[in-house]
């Protein structure tokens, strides 16, 4: 009866430590979890903050956006920018400037009047409009219309490099996108005819002033070139104007003392340095061959000009003369 109790007791003992145990995995395997979603979210907050310090020093430093940036995949652009209800306030317009106060408030431009950037984007899309409304497109043709206006412009603006090339191959591939029925990637939303006058439309407006549009939207870019020989002295640094460079000597004269003045003209000059001697003679060397050649280059041209003039010039002196036959008279 002993046996069987205790035997019975160690078996719920043994089942207890067992559950114990388990509970203790599960904590564990709790614990883990909790540590690597932690830790993921750490990294992900280390790499938004790398990112955004990464824009922020690329927005304050210009050098750093200096190459063009790849340009976005061609995609289907209707109700992008003007959606319908926004297509309906403009149709509702019956004047130019009607029209422009409604495009003002819908593209959210400042203040037209005072800002150029404003104006000269309030004017290509006006002109947009109206280039549609003479066309007869309907309102999803024209919103498709200046969302892929709106999208050139911003590829065009992306860098102050030249990118005319890599800008219209992209026109035309989002132009595309809207003339073929390929679903997901294109729908047939215009005719050929249609495309063809609206590309004829952009590349007659936008494209012949492609480089306008860079120079007022984009920061001027100036390139600031210096040259350094090895061993040579870097050059002296001279006064801007003339009264700097007079009190500069003023300043110069007083500095100098009665002993140095004596050192001075005791002093012989210092030799130039032997490399700086060899630098010097090579490139007078070269300069002087260069020259002689381009003399006799010179001396040879002229030559075979006079030469050409003394043959005109004898071929006029000499007397006309008729061929033979043409001059006689026929006898019968």
């Amino acid at each position: 009866m002993l046996n069987r109790k205790t035997s019975h007791f160690l078996g719920m003992r043994v089942q207890s430590e067992l559950e114990h145990l388990s509970e203790l995995r599960r904590e564990a395997g709790k614990d883990r979890i909790s540590v690597r979603g932690s830790a993921a979210r750490t990294r992900a907050s280390v790499r938004t903050r790398s990112t955004a310090a990464a824009a922020a020093k690329a927005n304050e430093d210009p050098g750093a956006n200096l190459f063009p940036p790849p340009l976005p995949r061609p995609r289907i652009c209707m109700w992008k920018y003007l959606d319908i209800h926004s297509m309906h306030q403009l149709e509702k317009t019956t004047s130019a400037e009607e029209m422009r106060q409604v495009l003002a408030e819908l593209l959210e431009l400042g203040c037209p009047e005072q800002s150029l950037r404003d104006a000269i984007t309030l004017d290509l899309f006006c002109h947009a409009l109206i280039f549609c409304r003479q066309q007869g497109f309907s309102l999803e043709q024209t919103s498709a219309a200046c969302a892929l206006l709106q999208d050139l412009h911003k590829a065009c603006i992306a860098t102050p490099l030249g990118n005319v090339e890599e800008c219209y191959h992209y026109f035309t591939s989002v132009l595309f996108c809207h003339g073929v029925r390929r679903p997901p990637f294109s729908i047939d939303l215009f005719k050929e005819e249609q495309l063809l006058a609206l590309e004829d439309y952009v590349v007659n407006t936008y494209f012949r002033h492609f480089k306008l549009y860079k120079y007022v939207f984009t920061p001027q870019v100036r390139l600031d070139l210096s040259l350094t020989y090895m061993g040579l002295q870097p050059p002296k640094l001279w006064p801007e104007s003339e009264t700097e460079k007079e009190a500069s000597k003023e300043v110069e004269e007083q500095a100098v003392t009665p002993q140095e003045e004596e050192l001075e003209t005791v002093a012989p000059p210092e030799p130039e340095p032997s490399h700086v001697h060899i630098l010097r003679a090579y490139i007078k060397t070269q300069m002087n061959k260069e020259l002689e050649e381009l003399q006799q280059l010179v001396e040879e041209q002229l030559k075979a000009s006079e030469e050409r003039l003394s043959s005109k010039l004898t071929a006029l002196e000499r007397p006309f003369q008729l061929p033979p036959g043409k001059g006689k008279s026929k006898t019968k």
